[in-house]
Order: C-alpha cells, then structure tokens, then sequence
C-alpha cells in the first residue's frame, strides 16, 4: 500500500460544523455547481456514497464506512480503476477554526507507481485545497 497525504489545511469554522458537513454527502448539493464540468462528470450522491466520472481515469464511487465524531471520517472505494481508502482528519485549532489533513492509501502495482504516483498526490493536495474553501 502506497500512503499519500496532503499538507495540512487551516479551515475558518469550528471543527464540529465542518465533520457535521463533510460526514454527510448530501452536502454536496450546496455546492455542486462550482465542480469544473471538465474535470468531473456524471456526480451523484447521497448521505454515504459519492460517484465521479473523471476523464480519462473512469468512474470512482466512494463510501464512507467509518465516521469517528467530530475526528474523522473515512471512505473507501466501491467502483475504482484503482482500490484505495480515503480519509478526512480534523482536529481543534481554536473553538472557531479547525485544522484538516487528506491521507490515501492505495493499492499501486509496483509498475504503475511511477506512472500514477506524483497524480494521485496531486489529487489528494487538490481534494484538500476543495474542502479547505468549502462554505461551511
């Protein structure tokens, strides 16, 4: 298992507001219309899974399968080209401000790893870059 993990990310809303959102993926809702329709399609959702088709990787559906209140919450893939977990962890900074880290653990063959390696941390920096502005 390969381990990528984004940098950490300072959030302006308290550390409950911000699990209460994310740990529900009918969220996504309020904030749809800001994904670039050339980077993701075909997005549905509900309160424990979330389905992407991003070219030219294909669709990823995701699953929550674990919410550890208000710390953490994580996913796991149900329909990906490659099998990985996903996790949201966030801590106190202040009773108004909370801090988040994303981390991936992915199933890379080896012979993939230098081909698919700097993206997928890319993508991880990036989905930490999204939650980070979201409106909470």
């Amino acid at each position: 298992m390969s381990k990528y993990e984004s940098g950490v990310k300072q959030i302006p809303h308290p550390q409950g507001v911000v699990y209460a959102t994310l740990s529900d993926l009918s969220n996504i809702e309020r904030v749809k219309d800001r994904v670039p329709a050339d980077k993701i399609q075909d997005l549905t959702f509900d309160r424990d899974t979330v389905s992407v088709s991003v070219p030219p990787v294909g669709a990823i559906t995701l699953r929550i399968v674990e919410r550890d209140e208000p710390k953490c919450i994580k996913f796991e893939t149900e329909n990906s080209p490659v099998p990985f977990n996903l996790w949201v962890q966030l801590l106190p900074v202040t009773e108004a401000t909370c801090k988040m880290r994303v981390t991936v653990k992915a199933d890379i063959p080896m012979f993939l790893k230098p081909m698919i390696g700097s993206k997928l941390q890319d993508g991880v920096d990036k989905i930490a870059d999204a939650l980070a502005m979201l409106p909470y």
